[in-house]
């Protein structure tokens, strides 16, 4: 009997229990009245009262998403009523959207859009959708490639004043520059700093607009912009200095120049195309092309002035061997005869004069002498074959005909150092202001590119 009715018990706890209730999406929006055809949603602002203003709390993220998420006042639901659902996703076309836009922007949107906002049972609103953001920037290209730049994107409400829209930060600034390092996973040629958040309000038309404004900080990675355009530059000045070292009197070096020259015109080109065509300040690597450039065609300009010296210098040589061979052809032409006295006194006056010549020249310095040393050799082997000329033909004749080969052979020696001697004090007049003018440049040169390459990367470093 007790075990009958503990059977009884049983039953009738169990038949106690209610049956589980089914609940869908679908009963929510029922209960709100939420359909594609209720255009009370989306027609207006979502308030009961017209005084409220609705907040929009805004997040952005570098390289990421775009929430946005406000309170709508005509929607809300008992979770307890619908098995504990908090949350759905509906179409956005279903509900009103604030009309937030970047002023920025100077494109359009063309990424993908989502097509499902979330709402929550106490009106929430969120939407998150990813935007490519092509707007403009001020930049500051003073110190490229060594440039960080500021750019801002400000958000706001097209019509609502900040009596109808609130439009405020999700995120403080570390938090928002903590999530993009996260999620950004290249970076390229910008190495990402921060992202700072703040909130602005201009008047229009005696009204008050809010907007929020994100500013990112970014830095430009210089690495490949000094291996492929600075220190190319710098190799091009180096070959420059080290034509200073190339003969004057040559047309290689004026060559050289030319040549690197037309490569740094190539250079300032590429520089041309990486620079933006609107600064507030000249850039630091244009004063830097311009600086080199401007040297190299001094240095060529002096090249072209020492070339035309020297060449002014060989022609005035060039006229002195002319005239001293016709004097040598005007006296092969005259017969000299030395049996009369008067010619035997013009030749010892040709021997004494050269005999002058001889002890002057065994007064120059040391240094002439060691100049004229190898001509000494020249023309005493031509003497060595005179002399044995001489003693083969005085055999055959008199002393008179010996002495007279003597005398002509010493006076063509005497006009031979001379023209020798002649020739280097020309050539010492005609090539000093060239030689004097290379030398001035190239201290110039070396001074003024020691002191303006360590003033440009100390500019660059501040």
């Amino acid at each position: 009997m007790m075990h009958a009715a503990f059977l009884l018990l049983f039953v009738f706890a169990v038949a106690g229990v209610p049956a589980a209730k089914m609940c869908t999406y679908q009963d929510v929006l029922d209960y709100l009245n939420l359909t594609a055809d209720n255009s009370v949603f989306k027609l207006t602002r979502p308030v009961l009262n017209y005084t409220h203003p609705t907040i929009v709390e805004l997040d952005i993220l570098l390289y990421a998403i775009l929430a946005v998420r406000w309170n709508d006042e005509r929607i809300s639901w008992d979770p307890s009523q619908f098995c504990g659902i908090t949350r759905i996703s509906i179409p956005r076309e279903m509900l009103w959207r604030p009309d937030l836009f970047i002023y920025e922007m100077i494109q359009k949107d063309e990424s993908p859009q989502n097509l499902y906002m979330s709402v929550t049972y106490n009106g929430m609103v969120i939407s998150e959708e990813d935007i490519k953001v092509v707007s403009t920037c001020k930049m500051d290209v003073h110190k490229f490639p060594f440039d960080t730049q500021r750019c801002n994107i400000s958000t706001g409400s097209a019509i609502h004043s900040v009596d109808e829209i609130r439009v405020l930060p999700f995120s403080n600034s570390s938090r928002a520059t903590q999530f993009s390092r996260e999620v950004m996973k290249t970076q390229g040629e910008w190495e990402f700093l921060q992202l700072t958040v703040d909130t602005a309000n201009f008047t229009f038309h005696d009204r008050e607009w809010e907007q929020l404004v994100y500013t990112f900080t970014v830095k430009r990675r210089p690495l490949l912009h000094v291996i492929n355009f600075l220190l190319p530059i710098l190799f091009f000045l180096s070959l420059d200095l080290a034509s200073y070292f190339i003969a004057d009197h040559r047309g290689e070096k004026l060559g050289f120049k030319v040549t690197v020259l037309l490569a740094i015109s190539v250079l300032l080109l590429i520089l041309n195309d990486i620079l933006p065509s609107m600064s507030n300040k000249t850039p630091l690597v244009a004063t830097y092309c311009i600086v080199i450039f401007a040297l190299m065609l001094l240095s060529l300009l002096e090249t072209i002035l020492v070339t035309y010296l020297m060449e002014q210098d060989d022609a005035s040589q060039e006229k002195l061997r002319l005239r001293d061979n016709c004097e040598d052809k005007q006296e092969k032409v005259q017969v000299y005869d030395c049996n009369t006295e008067e010619k035997r006194q013009t030749c010892c006056s040709c021997i004494c004069k050269a005999s002058d010549d001889e002890k002057q020249h065994e007064m120059l310095p040391a240094s002439q002498e060691v100049k004229y040393f190898s001509y000494r050799i020249v023309i005493a082997s031509q003497v060595e074959e005179i002399l044995y000329v001489i003693v083969e033909n005085s055999i055959q004749s008199g002393e008179s005909h010996v002495l007279l080969l003597i005398l002509k052979e010493m006076k063509d020696l005497q006009k031979t150092l001379n023209l020798h001697l002649g020739f280097k004090k020309e050539e010492g007049k005609a090539s000093q202001w060239a030689t004097r003018i290379n030398r001035a440049f190239f201290i110039f040169y070396v001074t003024t590119v020691s002191l303006f390459i360590p003033f440009i990367f100390m500019e660059w470093n501040t």
